[in-house]
């Protein structure tokens, strides 16, 4: 009797283990099914002006339309992007927090930063939505029309560059080639692209390696002189500007990309839902017109693709920041 009381009591004890097990399944597959019932939030860890900002807004929406909920943006500046990085690794995965921002995020901050506020194993690749280059601007009033002529300046007497912030790819970027060219300037980091370019335009630092998309008007405008772009082909939208290959920088390349994250753990049918409504609006011929335009190529990648290009760049762009001792606080 006891033995058979025995068992009957192990039975119900493993019975209820189960029951607990699935109880979390079966909350996450409730929530995924009414998913999304309220707003969602979509993080920039950049000010406004910047690429991922542009994209973002652009594609907004579109997205709202189809998901029948509003898409905050909430930009959230600072280390590099690190900061709004660590709010949504450390958001619930419940899909209604995303990060969008340059692949910089994954592919050189580790590298670069001595402490990380969060661990890149906490979010996950959602889709890579568009590529892009930097763009080496000047102030026209120094008169620069070619690179070599930058670095001839630039190895005569002292000058500074702009970027985007410490460790971003506008950063990276031109410390390689400083380091491919052998030449030195003096960096000056901004919270994002577009308040380093404002500071190009007044000619309070004389130039600056910078999102594409940001220049672009000023380029256009008259504003800025336009001397290289990094990718590895020339920017559909300025074809007379050189890559820095072109330029007299052999071997030089530095392709960035744009790329949506979520917090580990987001149910796999709210990613795919999330996702394609994200490449839909991005592949909408007006935006993917407007994007183009930008000097942003749409890409629109499956996770997997994503998670295979930031891990096969995290490698090249982490050999970067050891060779040149690339490190920040």
């Amino acid at each position: 009797m006891r033995r058979r009381l025995a068992i009957l009591c192990a039975a119900a004890l493993v019975l209820v283990g189960m029951v607990g097990a699935l109880a979390p399944v079966a909350a996450q597959t409730a929530a995924s099914a009414t998913w999304p019932d309220h707003p969602i939030r979509v993080v920039l860890p950049f000010p406004p002006g910047g690429p991922s900002d542009i994209v973002m807004r652009l594609a907004a929406e579109k997205m709202q339309a189809s998901l029948k909920q509003a898409i905050v943006i909430d930009n959230r500046p600072g280390a590099g992007g690190n900061l709004g990085s660590a709010d949504v690794a450390r958001a619930a995965p419940d899909g209604y927090t995303w990060l969008f921002g340059p692949d910089s995020l994954i592919t050189v901050n580790p590298h670069v930063y001595k402490q990380m506020p969060f661990k890149i194993d906490e979010l996950m690749p959602v889709t890579i939505a568009t590529q892009f280059s930097q763009t080496l601007v000047c102030n026209p009033a120094l008169g620069f029309k070619t690179v070599a002529e930058l670095i001839a300046r630039a190895k005569a007497t002292p000058m500074s560059y702009a970027s985007g912030g410490a460790g971003v790819p506008g950063h990276l970027s031109m410390e390689l080639l400083q380091s491919m060219a052998g030449f030195q300037m003096t960096h000056i980091p901004y919270k994002g692209p577009a308040p380093a370019t404002q500071d190009v335009l007044a000619n309070q630092v004389p130039c600056g390696l910078l999102a594409g998309p940001t220049v672009l008007p000023h380029v256009r405008a008259g504003k800025l002189v336009a001397l290289a772009v990094s990718g590895s082909r020339r920017s559909p939208t300025l074809p007379e500007v050189p890559t820095l290959a072109e330029a007299g920088v052999a071997g030089y390349k530095a392709d960035f990309t744009l790329v949506m994250l979520a917090p580990r753990g987001v149910p796999e049918s709210i990613v795919a839902r999330f996702r394609q409504a994200f490449v839909d609006a991005l592949n909408a011929r007006d935006l993917a017109e407007k994007l183009r335009i930008g000097d942003q190529t749409v890409v629109g990648s499956t996770p997997g693709e994503a998670a295979a290009m930031l891990a096969a760049d995290s490698v090249k762009w982490g050999a970067v920041a050891r060779r040149i001792h690339l490190g920040l606080d």
